[in-house]
């Protein structure tokens, strides 16, 4: 199940020079850029482990692309995403976030069903992956 979270999720994994592109755009608008990982993708889960620090101060995609594949090196079978983060009063928000590394098998989801009172059912989802130790989550591609 390919995970889709975030800008781009649903077209063909980008190329290096695709992200260079993207990454031009965010730094053209003023936007920082940080790179982010994790081994649980859960939609709710939106606290990735950093890479490093926010790269303030950065005017060239290649630095953000270095730090790219720094963490793609580090954690070949994570998710990797970059995200793109516009301080400018009145937003201060992420105005674009975007996987630019998945591991080489994303088990998905299950739906979990539980009874509470009376007749209500609850569900959850969670993700097969969260069944391993965190870093054990992701077979290594070695």
């Amino acid at each position: 199940m390919r995970i889709t979270q975030g800008t781009f999720s649903f077209l063909p994994e980008l190329t290096d020079a695709e992200i260079s592109l993207q990454i031009d755009y965010a730094l053209r608008e003023g936007w920082s850029c940080s790179v982010e990982f994790t081994d649980d993708p859960h939609p709710r889960n939106t606290y990735w482990d950093m890479w490093g620090l926010p790269m303030f101060d950065l005017r060239d995609a290649a630095g953000v692309l270095q730090e790219v594949n720094a963490c793609r090196k580090a954690y070949p079978q994570h998710y990797i995403k970059v995200n793109a983060f516009d301080s400018v009063r009145g937003f201060e928000t992420m105005r674009m976030s975007f996987i630019v590394n998945r591991p080489a098998v994303e088990p998905g989801f299950r739906l979990e069903r539980a009874e509470a009172q009376g007749r209500v059912q609850r569900y959850s989802m969670k993700t097969y992956a969260s069944d391993r130790p965190a870093g054990e989550r992701y077979p290594s591609s070695q």
